[in-house]
């Protein structure tokens, strides 16, 4: 009885420890992302890369466009070059951390010049600092309208399912 009584202090000052420990992360890492958001909306090319790790992916809202960060920066350069790349801001998102706290990821709904979209991404600790290893684009459709989005996306599918299969 005792020695529960003694461990229950212990354990929870830990917990508060951790939660505002993951708190306090979860801040850093929101500020990262609304960072790499915030760029590309002023067309900062070098602040934008600069917050994503050497070896990230890009997945956009097409089928085709799954990019390594070379052939993601190609593919923004021309649009960041004219002075305005994209602009995502965020209506809502979620952090979650790996056990060891070196990986994170995250899920956020983005109000963009496409209405309403949902971003994932992982980010990663390099030298200290988070990294956007990894972020998938998606436009979000309300459930009413999944039959006449199939429809509209149906013969441009079937193509790139067929090229895909071949």
């Amino acid at each position: 009885m005792k020695l529960s009584f003694l461990l229950f202090p212990v354990l929870f000052f830990t917990s508060f420890g951790q939660a505002q420990s993951n708190a306090a992360e979860k801040e850093i890492i929101s500020t990262v992302v609304d960072a790499w958001h915030k760029a590309a909306a002023e067309a900062n090319f070098d602040a934008y890369f600069g917050l994503m790790s050497d070896d990230a992916i890009f997945i956009g809202t097409d089928a085709t466009e799954n990019w390594n960060k070379t052939e993601f920066k190609k593919y923004a350069k021309p649009h960041f070059d004219k002075g305005k790349a994209w602009n995502f801001n965020p209506l809502q998102r979620n952090i979650y951390f790996s056990a060891d706290k070196k990986t994170a990821w995250f899920d956020e709904l983005l109000d963009t010049q496409m209405k309403i979209c949902r971003g994932s991404g992982v980010l990663i600790k390099v030298k200290k600092k988070w990294k956007i290893a990894h972020y998938v684009l998606s436009i979000s459709i309300p459930n009413e309208f999944s039959n006449e989005v199939i429809k509209l996306k149906a013969n441009s599918d079937n193509l790139l399912i067929k090229k895909l299969k071949k």
